[in-house]
C-alpha cells in the first residue's frame, strides 16, 4: 500500500510531536538518568535515613529498594489498590503516588514500625485473631489503613468501616474478617 502509514510509524510520529517544547535528553538516556540525584532526608519508623535519589523516586520505591523495608507492597503502582499504604505525619497515603522528596522532614511510619518490639500492634493482633488476611499481599496496607480508621474513631458501623477502608482492595475477599478485626480493636467483637 503506497502512501499508507503503519501503526508503528504513526505512534512514532505522534510521540515525536508530543515532545516539542519539552526538556531535551541525550539520546539513549532516560529523563531520570539525566537529573542529578538529590540527597533526601527521611524519618522512617523513628529512624533517620539519607538517600541519594532523583526527584521522581516514589516513597514506595525508596522504602523498598533503598531502605530495604519490603513490608510495604507494590500492588498496582497506580494508587488504586492500597497495598502500599503508609502513614506520613499521621495520615495514611498511598506511597506509590507520593514522591520521596515530598516526605523530607516528615514522619513516615510503615508496617514495620507499628509493633512495639515483639508485641504486635492491637490492629495486627486483631487481623490475626479474626483471620483478616488470606494470601497476605494486601495485609500491610489494610492494617495501616485500619490503624488510622481505629485512631479516628469515625467508623462506627459496618458500612462506615467499609467506606473508610474502600481504598484498600483484597483480591481474596477477606472483607468481613477485616471489618471484624476493626470492630475488635474498638472493643465491639
Amino acid at each position: 500500500m503506497a502512501g499508507s502509514v503503519s501503526r508503528r510509524g504513526f505512534l512514532g510520529s505522534a510521540a515525536a510531536a508530543s515532545v516539542v517544547g519539552t526538556v531535551a535528553v541525550a539520546p539513549g538516556r532516560a529523563w531520570a538518568d539525566s537529573v542529578p540525584p538529590d540527597r533526601i532526608h527521611l524519618s522512617v519508623n523513628g529512624k533517620a535515613y539519607e538517600i541519594d535519589a532523583d526527584p521522581t523516586v516514589t516513597l514506595l520505591d525508596a522504602l523498598r529498594e533503598r531502605l530495604g523495608l519490603t513490608g510495604t507492597k507494590k500492588g498496582c503502582d497506580r494508587g488504586q489498590c492500597g497495598a502500599c499504604t503508609v502513614h506520613v505525619d499521621g495520615r495514611r497515603v498511598v506511597s506509590c503516588l507520593t514522591l520521596a522528596i515530598a516526605c523530607a522532614g516528615k514522619k513516615v511510619v510503615t508496617i514495620e514500625g507499628i509493633a512495639d518490639g515483639d508485641s504486635l500492634h492491637p490492629v495486627q493482633q486483631a487481623f490475626v485473631d479474626c483471620d483478616g488476611f488470606q494470601c497476605g499481599f494486601c495485609t500491610s496496607g489494610q492494617i495501616m489503613s485500619a490503624v488510622e480508621v481505629v485512631a479516628q474513631g469515625a467508623a462506627r458501623s459496618d458500612e462506615e468501616i467499609r467506606e473508610a477502608m474502600s481504598g484498600n482492595i483484597c483480591r481474596c475477599g477477606a472483607y468481613p474478617n477485616i471489618v471484624d478485626a476493626i470492630k475488635q480493636c474498638r472493643g465491639e467483637h
